[in-house]
């Protein structure tokens, strides 16, 4: 019997669990628990010593030895470090310890087996380059056969094994470091994902985090002499990583009391203050305090859950039932606190600390692991009696149902009196034999969950057996049947109008568009590339729904074909690139890019797909979040000067958040700042949207004005005539719905733009600002090397080369909404 595994990666906690169609089974770590801790314990030599209890309960005595909350951070280059050890390691390595060490809980038999697989779920909120991350961790773990799953989905399975009932519920999963959310309607134990989403940086994490910040820290103050910088001083990163410990376990003792104890020893913390003190914790907490520091996560999780409800068009009085998931779900008043806000009655019919590991080894089972897409098995299946009777019989091959139909299908008239009879293999049922006629049907009882076996047989009119060519049905019950699974994000791809024309997305999918999905987008190269040549054809992927400007969405990576990926010929300025893709129940995509003119199809591989150049690293983002919290705020004023509209006073509260966190030395602060950013931008985004015509006139009196300060003096008279066409054409669609405004505003750009890159002096002037930009590099070296190049070229007056160069350190660098996409990041064409 085949087995499969389901694996909950969690960001506190781990799990993994198995399923052979019939049996689901949880594995415990070695101590016995159904839980494994994601931490990773070193030694000195840097050799992953432990991971899990083991390493966890190192966490106060050796801090600076333990790798842990590394999820929060996979799909991006924020280095994970170990002081004690010298190590610095990825989130992926770090997640792979943990991956290996789950799968060696299975049984040999289970992790060798040719016919299973392995289901590992990531929070709906991860996106793109985040699912990529996991399954490179898993790889290097040594797990073979793998397919990702989103966590809601693996909860709904989990909490249908259990209660198959019909009706709508909603999947609170609220982890150690993510928030998902998932409304199912469950009808005769099929269900329907009506709609899913969540929050990236909320979770168990964030707790602990309010009450270092706002407990554990003034109280050390007030204690201890300490420098005001004290959190960024290694000298007391030792103290910081042991009160985070401790504030962990205050929050766990608060779920089931009234008051605790943040406590450490000196002996344990062996730290000394600027007086030489010895610094100890004893701070008491009180859970009306908790409770007030976690109320900002715990509406932020309700507001998420509430636009999950309105996007499934649905209202709370709808909805049956809360299941809970996910460990700080377990604190009552947590629960209470979120069924009073949603008013909604809570359920607890799951184990919230394994049911995801559980769902996805449900889940596993449904998967055709022989398939290259892990594409979901057929819920249909037929025998042919062969060719000689022309008889065969369709059935249903998978149900959540206790009854299955089995249909015969007659080619041509039967023989009167002929007959059929099908009888189960397994509890002795007969249906007796029944007349045989196209379409003549029955209903099969199934026994038992997993596979069902039944002989079909066929008799003539004298009641002899006819021999059949196939004979055997298998049905398989299943704990529950997921139906279509809606995309928890867009996901598109940046090209322009026409050569030189305005950027803008097309899509692969959108948000709530049933998965899997499998489609073709036609695009055509902007330039040419010749085989061997230095030269890329760059297609960008960016997640999101904002129109104008595209770069306010994120950044996931890019597809790129250099001279490289084929042997002979040319691309052509102008050839047909054919893009088939398709992405999984997971939201992973798989593409590849057919260009007939070289008669060639590229497939993903060695640098086909990278992510790398939209990773940041969040230990080192404070610039980029400053930056970007400007840059908002700036559009926050002039918006405001215009237009009156809540929106843009609630993204100017989150830029200002940003902001205000932009020199935390934490970098989940870091990286909640730039998702606070990207809310934001989609906030003005929607603002803008509803006042078009104002906006407008605002941006396009910008654009005359720049060029008329910066560019017309460098202008040929027929460039001033073709400016002043395109403002005037703007100008008249100021109120127009669709996006002629922006397309011709596009358009006023690019002039300027062009006519600038033709003066030495705004050359060098760019490659002057792409100097000061190095925070924003995605490989600081490379970034380094090409100022150099770049001050070489400045001294031989080799204006063309700097063009070159300036071009190479804006396609290294993360992307924002200030800056357009001249500088030839995009060079594709909608087909």
């Amino acid at each position: 019997m085949t087995t499969y595994a389901g694996i909950d990666l969690g960001t506190t906690n781990s799990a993994i669990a198995s399923f052979n169609g019939a049996d689901l089974q949880v594995y415990k770590s070695p101590e016995g628990h159904p839980v494994t801790p994601s931490v990773i314990y070193y030694d000195r030599r840097g050799t992953a010593q432990y991971a899990g209890a083991r390493a966890y309960s190192q966490l106060p005595l050796s801090p600076e030895s333990c790798a842990r909350t590394f999820k929060r951070f996979i799909g991006t280059s924020t280095p994970i470090k170990v002081p004690a050890a010298g190590l610095t390691l990825t989130p992926e390595q770090c997640s792979a310890q943990i991956l290996e060490k789950l799968y060696a809980y299975l049984p040999e038999e289970i992790r060798n087996a040719s016919d299973g697989g392995t289901v590992i779920t990531v929070p709906a909120a991860f996106n793109q380059m985040q699912k990529d991350a996991t399954l490179a961790a898993a790889e290097a773990a040594g797990i073979g056969r793998v397919a990702l799953m989103q966590e809601p989905v693996a909860a709904v399975m989990s909490v249908m094994r259990v209660r198959n009932a019909d009706g709508i519920f909603l999947v609170y999963d609220f982890g150690g470091g993510t928030l998902d959310v998932a409304i199912a309607q469950s009808i005769s134990g099929r269900v329907s994902l009506l709609d899913h989403g969540g929050v990236a940086m909320c979770g168990g994490a964030d707790f602990d985090r309010a009450i270092l910040d706002n407990v554990v820290k003034p109280w050390l103050f007030e204690s201890f002499k300490l420098p005001e910088n004290f959190v960024t001083d290694p000298k007391y990163s030792r103290l910081l990583r042991i009160a985070n410990h401790a504030s962990e376990q205050a929050k766990i003792d608060l779920s089931g009391r009234l008051e605790a104890m943040i406590s450490e020893g000196e002996e344990t913390i062996r730290t000394t203050d600027l007086a030489g003190a010895e610094i100890y914790l004893s701070v008491p907490i009180e859970r009306g305090i908790y409770n007030r520091l976690i109320e900002a996560k715990i509406q932020e999780s309700v507001a998420a859950t509430r636009e999950v409800i309105a996007r499934a068009n649905l209202q709370p009085q709808d909805i049956e039932r809360i299941v809970f998931v996910g460990g700080p779900t377990q604190c009552a008043q947590m629960r209470d606190r979120v069924i009073t806000e949603l008013g909604i009655a809570g359920n607890t019919d799951v184990n919230p600390m394994t049911a995801v590991a559980e769902g996805a080894a449900l889940f596993a089972e449904s998967i055709d692991w022989s398939t290259a897409n892990r594409s979901r098995k057929s819920n249909r299946g037929t025998v042919s009696g062969g060719t000689s009777i022309g008889v065969a019989f369709n059935y249903q091959a998978r149900t959540p149902d206790v009854k299955a139909k089995v249909v015969a299908v007659v080619r041509g008239r039967p023989l009167p009196g002929s007959s059929f009879q099908i009888d189960s293999l397994d509890s002795g049922w007969s249906s007796g034999k029944v007349a045989l006629a196209d379409n003549a049907a029955l209903a099969l009882p199934l026994s038992k969950l997993g596979d069902n076996r039944f002989k079909v047989f066929v008799f003539d009119p004298s009641g002899g057996p006819i021999s059949l060519a196939q004979s055997a049905i298998t049905i398989t019950k299943t704990a529950a049947t997921i139906d279509a699974i809606p995309a928890s994000h867009s996901v598109g791809v940046a090209a322009k109008d026409r050569a030189g024309g305005q950027v803008a997305l097309e899509y692969l999918v959108k948000a709530g568009d049933p998965l899997p999905k499998k489609g073709q987008l036609k695009f055509r190269a902007e330039e040419s590339l010749k085989a061997g040549g230095p030269n890329a054809i760059r297609l960008e992927l960016w997640e999101g729904e904002i129109k104008d400007p595209y770069t306010d969405n994120r950044p996931i990576g890019h597809i790129k074909i250099t001279g490289s990926d084929f042997e002979h010929g040319v691309i052509a300025a102008q050839a047909e690139l054919i893009c088939d893709y398709e992405m999984s129940d997971s939201g992973a995509i798989a593409m590849s890019i057919t260009v007939p003119s070289i008669g060639a199809t590229i497939n993903p591989g060695h640098n086909f797909y990278s992510r790398q150049d939209a990773q940041i690293n969040y230990a080192d983002a404070a610039e980029i979040v400053r930056d970007g919290s400007e840059s908002v705020l700036a559009r926050v004023d002039k918006m405001s000067q215009t237009v009156s509209d809540p929106r843009i006073d609630e993204a100017r509260a989150k830029a200002e958040e940003a902001r205000a966190s932009a020199d935390s030395p934490d970098p989940a602060v870091a990286k909640e700042s730039m998702d606070k950013l990207l809310e934001a931008k989609a906030l003005l985004a929607k603002a803008r949207s509803g006042h078009l015509a104002a906006l407008r006139e605002i941006e396009l009196a910008e654009e005359i004005q720049f060029f008329e300060t910066d560019a017309k003096q460098y202008a040929t008279p027929t460039e001033v005539s073709a400016f002043d066409r395109m403002s005037k054409a703007a100008r008249n669609c100021l109120t127009a719905t669709s996006d002629e405004f922006e397309r011709h505003r596009s358009e006023m750009g690019a002039m300027s733009f062009r006519i600038l890159w033709r003066q030495d002096h705004f050359i060098i002037e760019l490659f002057r600002y792409w100097g000061t930009q190095e925070h924003r590099a995605g490989d600081k070296a490379q970034h380094a090397m090409l100022m150099r190049q770049g001050e070489a070229a400045v001294q031989k007056g080799d204006i063309d080369e700097l063009r070159k160069i300036v071009r190479q350190l804006r396609r290294i660098s993360i992307s924002t909404a200030d800056e357009s996409d001249l500088i030839a990041q995009v060079n594709i064409l909608r087909g």
